[in-house]
């Protein structure tokens, strides 16, 4: 007749880590704070390509850091339809893969302005905004 094994208690669930708080606590989520506050500045009507919206948010060569950024950003109310992928030299498209997320951004560009070429593509010389406006200043 085999052994049967002692059974052990119960392991207790581990402990809650603390989150650390302040400016520097997530550094994640402070990046994507900084293109955040860019992509709010984009004027209805243009855009900004994904690499950007990152050296405006003074992170040259982060393009796809920002795009990261505009894959988490849902619910938080950003123009996240203005921001699109560099094609080539002054042109630029919609970068959603999925069909159904491009058809909806272009339509919503589309609905602000935003004129495609027959080949789909967005001239930046027409709709880019080379650089955001500056922040409004919020009255104390």
């Amino acid at each position: 007749m085999p052994r049967s094994r002692a059974r052990r208690p119960p392991a207790r669930p581990p402990a809650p880590k603390r989150r650390p708080t302040g400016p520097d606590a997530d550094p994640v989520a402070a990046l994507y704070d900084q293109f955040y506050r860019v992509v709010r500045r984009i004027p209805r009507g243009r855009v900004l390509t994904y690499g950007q919206v990152a050296e405006l948010a003074g992170h040259p060569g982060s393009a796809r850091a920002a795009g990261a950024a505009m894959r988490a950003s849902s619910g938080r109310g950003l123009p996240w339809q203005r921001v699109v992928g560099a094609h080539a030299r002054g042109l630029a498209r919609v970068a959603i893969l999925d069909p159904i997320g491009g058809a909806v951004q272009r339509a919503l560009l589309e609905k602000e302005g935003v004129a495609f070429t027959p080949a789909g593509y967005i001239q930046l010389s027409r709709h880019g905004a080379t650089t955001a406006p500056p922040p409004r200043r919020r009255r104390r």
